[in-house]
């Protein structure tokens, strides 16, 4: 019995670690993606809601290179219900090539999530990203806010890439 529950959790490890290697069906990644110009804060403008972000305003991300060629990833935001701030800082990593914007980011040790920027202006200003399927989405921006005629072309993308853009989360970035 101990041997079929080790194997078991080991198999359940595989399959968790093996989930993070996806992208929605109908979505694909960036291709010659530029790491370098990638780095650097990205606020967040909307999100699909999830358990870490929900009920956060002020949202951020920030990136930089660790000495080990990983990147260093800090999400920050306000929690406007506890009325405090709150980070996480993780680590990310390219699935593949590094010339294709499909990578894996971790906040809890070996479990990695999905992060693949489906799309991103020549600028490098504004970033579409998908996870690992239709329940995560984000548009990322340099500044707190975005044009309207970029973000009605990212929601048209991801309509296209099925999801449901009724449930984005709009982002209130204000001084607190």
């Amino acid at each position: 019995m101990k041997k079929f529950s080790g194997l078991l959790m080991s198999l359940c490890a595989v399959l968790t670690l093996a989930g993070c290697a996806t992208i929605p069906e109908k979505a694909s990644a960036v291709k010659d993606f530029d790491l370098e110009r990638y780095l650097g804060r990205w606020y967040e403008i909307a999100r699909m809601d999830f358990r870490f972000e929900r009920n956060m305003n002020n949202t951020t991300a920030d990136y930089s290179l660790n000495s080990d060629g990983t990147v260093k990833v800090v999400n920050s935001g306000y929690n406007y219900v506890k009325n405090e701030f709150s980070s996480a800082v993780g680590k990310a990593k390219f699935r593949g090539s590094s010339d294709i914007a499909e990578l894996k980011v971790s906040f809890f040790g070996p479990f990695y999530a999905s992060y693949n920027v489906i799309a991103l202006d020549p600028g490098y200003k504004y970033a579409l990203v998908a996870g690992k399927n239709t329940d995560y989405l984000w548009i990322l921006s340099r500044t707190p806010d975005i044009p309207d005629d970029v973000r009605d072309r990212y929601l048209e993308i991801a309509i296209q890439a099925g999801y449901d853009v009724s449930k984005l989360v709009w982002v209130e970035h204000k001084d607190i």
